[in-house]
Formats: structure tokens, C-alpha cells, sequence
């Protein structure tokens, strides 16, 4: 057997060496978990995967949130300059505008009946395919013409 520390009493009775021997029973016991806990390899990486998936949700929402507040920011940009752009068009030009804004939409209308009359009926389904999903991601196409208008706007700052 070990001798007792020095700074601990030895034992005067036999109940109080119970004491000291269940005492170090426990503190044994628990020496022996931490050090099991230390060695459970499985169950210290579960805990670190598990933090660090946390992490990375948080990271993400994160990002996400901070996109979500960029594309607010570029369409506001973006409406300001069309609107800018568009006040300093003169009456004429305008004019001229929604002039061929309507003769393009006649001439579209003439071509769209045109398609319906020659083109094959395959072809045809596969454009209405791609009508619909344009229509269904309209915001997503509204931001890239709006990238589109202010990249072409700054391009022509430019010159």
C-alpha cells in the first residue's frame, strides 16, 4: 500500500477509514470517466462534427441574410438609375420609343402567330416549357436585366 499524503490526516478509527477509502473510491470512479470520455474517439468527433455543422448554419443564414440585403440594395440602384435614364430622355425621343415599343409589339404578335402556324408541335411545347419557367423566375431575370441596364449605364459614364 501507498503511504498517505502528508497533508492529509491519517485515519484515527475505522469509520473514518471507510471514509477515506470511499472517498478515494470516488475519486478514482471519477478520474477513470474523464479519462474514458478522453479516449471515446467516436463520440469527441460526433460532438466537434456537431458544433461545427452549427457553425456553418450560422455562417450560412448569415450570408444569406447579408445576399438578401445586397439584391434589396442593387434593385433600388437599379430602379433609381431607369428612373434617372428615363428623365433625361427628351419628349421626342420618347416618343420615338414608344413608337417602336408598339411596332415591335405588332411585329411580335406577327411572328408569334406565324411560330404557332409552322413550327413543329414538339418545338412548340418546348417553348411554352421555357415561357413558363421565365415567368415563373421573373425576379430572377428582372435583377439580371437590372445588373445588365446599370453595367451599360456605367459603361457609357465612361466614354
Amino acid at each position: 500500500m501507498t503511504q498517505p499524503p502528508h497533508d492529509e490526516p491519517t485515519a484515527v478509527t475505522p469509520e473514518e477509514l471507510r471514509e477515506q477509502v470511499e472517498q478515494t473510491r470516488a475519486e478514482l470512479g471519477q478520474t477513470v470517466e474523464a479519462l474514458a470520455a478522453k479516449t471515446d474517439v467516436k463520440a469527441r468527433t460526433q460532438e466537434k462534427a456537431a458544433e461545427v455543422k452549427q457553425q456553418a448554419a450560422a455562417k450560412a443564414a448569415e450570408l444569406k441574410e447579408q445576399g438578401a440585403h445586397k439584391v434589396d440594395e442593387m434593385k433600388a440602384k437599379a430602379s433609381g438609375l431607369a428612373h434617372q435614364a428615363q428623365d433625361k430622355l427628351p419628349a421626342p425621343v420618347k416618343d420615338k420609343v414608344a413608337q417602336a415599343a408598339e411596332q415591335t409589339s405588332a411585329k411580335a404578335g406577327q411572328a408569334g402567330q406565324l411560330w404557332q402556324d409552322k413550327a413543329p408541335e414538339p418545338v412548340r411545347l418546348k417553348t411554352a416549357q421555357g415561357v413558363q419557367m421565365a415567368r415563373d423566375h421573373r425576379k430572377v431575370l428582372l435583377v439580371a436585366a437590372g445588373v445588365a441596364v446599370l453595367a451599360w449605364v456605367a459603361f457609357r459614364g465612361q466614354e
